[in-house]
């Protein structure tokens, strides 16, 4: 019982950063905007971090940069994608890869250095119960908020009047501005709220989960993951934060059996939930194949399967809008 308390533990801890890029990134696709700099944000956000509580010696001043990192990554596909009506995609591939070699650059100094950590926050009241407290009792504060924001942005998207207009935005974003929403000032201010996530994610890596900064830092790779989990996820913040901890899931899974068969290469592990989760992925998804849904006409109970998980992406994600002509 405790080794599985203490596992659902280490589960939590290691994917609340893909938690809140997930989250981040779901919130800016909501909004019918496609940011691809996930990777390279994350990156960069995580030395940013790591070099402020480094200097400072106060690991939320690094939190804070890292956001702030998030933010200006974020506002340039911005200004580039809703404002001047660039290509989302190309921006923000372009972005991850200067945001990557940027992070290796600038963090050399920092590099395999000792710096401060978030400190472990202790519950009250769950931490003594039975089962419960060492899963919940004894975490780093980015789990706590990868959970509370969980449980916020399901309830924002789906049951206030500001969650309706940012899903009416990314669906039909013309017929909401017939009706007065300011579309392109939704756009932008989610997609900043998003690269605000994206930015803490990576502070979360450096600061609790992996802390430190190198070269590999443990965090590439991430951002795509985020990104084929948002898809997964079906732009649902609930299950994007279930598809995060099935990849951590994987991850602590790979560390288990890496202890069970010392003789097999190390990096097997550490590469082997990448391929996996993608396959998860794949096979999620190919529900919307013709033949798979051919199939699906001849057996009921798999049709009803496949309608639970079948999802569609907002019918604007990465369209243009111009008000001017609409006016």
């Amino acid at each position: 019982m405790d080794f599985l308390a203490l596992t659902l533990a280490g589960i939590l801890s290691a994917g609340a950063p893909l938690v809140l890029a997930t989250l981040g990134e779901t919130l800016t696709e909501r909004a019918g905007v496609i940011n691809l700099s996930l990777d390279g944000t994350i990156l960069l956000a995580a030395m940013t971090a790591f070099a402020l509580a480094f200097v400072s010696g106060n690991p939320w001043l690094g939190l804070l940069g890292s956001i702030a990192v998030g933010m200006a990554t974020a506002s340039i596909v911005a200004v580039m994608g809703p404002i001047l009506g660039r290509s989302q995609l190309a921006v923000g591939f372009i972005l991850t890869l200067l945001c990557r070699d940027l992070a290796y650059f600038l963090g050399h100094p920092y590099a395999r250095q000792f710096g401060p950590e978030l400190p472990v926050w202790s519950i009250p009241g769950v931490r003594d119960l039975p089962f419960i407290g060492p899963i919940l009792g004894y975490q780093s504060p980015v789990v706590y908020i990868s959970l509370a924001l969980t449980i916020f942005l399901w309830w924002w998207l789906f049951s206030t009047r500001a969650g309706l207009e940012v899903r009416a935005v990314g669906e039909e974003p013309r017929a909401a501005f017939a009706r007065g929403i300011k579309v392109q000032r939704l756009r932008i201010m989610y997609t900043l709220l998003g690269g605000a996530l994206v930015g803490l994610a990576g502070g979360a890596f450096s600061l609790a989960v992996k802390p430190g900064w190198g070269r590999p830092q443990g965090a590439e790779g991430v951002g795509w993951i985020a990104l084929a989990i948002v898809i997964f996820g079906g732009w649902h913040p609930l299950r994007a934060a279930l598809g995060a901890y099935l990849f951590a899931t994987l991850q602590v899974l790979g560390i288990y059996l890496q202890e069970q068969f010392p003789g097999l290469p190390a990096p097997l592990f550490q590469v082997a939930p990448f391929p996996v989760m993608i396959l998860t992925l794949l096979l999620v998804n190919m529900g919307s194949t013709g033949w798979f849904q051919d199939l699906a006409l001849r057996y009921p109970g798999l049709k009803r399967w496949l309608s639970r998980w079948q999802v569609t992406a907002p019918a604007a994600l990465g369209q243009d809008f111009r008000p001017e002509r609409e006016t």
